[in-house]
């Protein structure tokens, strides 16, 4: 099974979660029977905007995307791709994983252009090579995806982590995208937690105002990932105890998505 694990800004801005997330995958990824292709993606939201705020600049965001100027996007790779990185890498070695922090950049693994010259050095991603996570799995290695890319001229861009995600889900051919944030999963009209969608029952959460913010991003993320192959994707609280665990072994938690024919009956 090839599985990517998609892991907020706000779950790895708390120690004991960080840690709780990292001994699962580092366990998952040990497992002999049945085997396991794991990779990591990561955001930062929260630790950027701290950073930030810190040295006295002010986020801005524009449809829920960061304007990164030369200056954010400085400490989008100091701090994604650095500090949040190298702390989850450290969390998953000490748990066992043979981790290997990375970004869209090294390798070619995912290559952007400008989303907008509004947004300053926002990415969209126009491609991804997964031959570097191959490289490491086969190595034994997990590969920890920090969310920022480059294009073929040198220059690099602030990429959303959902679409990161997607992109690399996508590219690794992975038979489950899963989206650990610190929600519970996607809600209707009544706050209640919906346990499987289907992509026309979400469109049309979306068409009545039911998902908005984040969860209208994530909903976004999972069509995309649905239409460029992967066969399903969840949504869960990443906190939740023993979250992976419970997933593999076939608990419903969350919400969970699949194309129309998979999800009928």
């Amino acid at each position: 099974m090839k599985l990517l694990v998609k892991l907020g800004g706000t779950l790895l801005d708390v120690d004991s979660t960080r840690e709780a997330l990292a001994r699962q995958i580092a366990s998952i990824t040990r497992a002999v029977s049945p085997a396991i292709q794991m990779v990591v993606v990561h955001g930062g939201g929260r630790q950027m905007t701290r950073y930030l705020a810190e040295r006295g600049v002010e986020s801005r965001f524009v449809n829920g995307l960061r304007v990164t100027t030369p200056e954010v996007l400085d400490a989008v790779v100091k701090v994604i791709a650095g500090s949040v990185n190298r702390q989850l890498v450290a969390a998953l070695n000490r748990a066992g994983a043979r981790a290997v922090g990375v970004s869209g950049i090294d390798g070619g693994l995912v290559e952007a252009e400008q989303l907008d010259p509004a947004l300053g050095s926002v990415g969209r991603v126009t491609r991804a090579d997964p031959a570097l996570l191959h490289a490491l799995l086969a190595g034994g290695f997990l590969p920890v995806v920090a969310c920022v890319a480059g294009d073929r001229e040198g220059r690099f861009y602030n990429v959303n982590a959902d679409q990161m995600a997607v992109a690399c889900a996508a590219a690794f051919r992975a038979d489950q995208l899963i989206f650990l944030t610190d929600v519970a999963g996607v809600l209707d009209a009544e706050k209640r937690l919906l346990p499987s969608l289907t992509m026309a029952r979400s469109e049309s959460l979306i068409a009545a105002g039911i998902a908005t913010g984040g969860m209208l991003a994530k909903l976004n993320a999972a069509h995309s990932a649905l239409a460029q192959g992967v066969p399903q994707v969840r949504i869960c609280a990443g906190a939740a105890e023993d979250i992976l665990e419970r997933i593999l072994a076939g608990e419903e938690v969350g919400t969970r998505l699949a194309v129309e024919e998979v999800c009928a009956g």
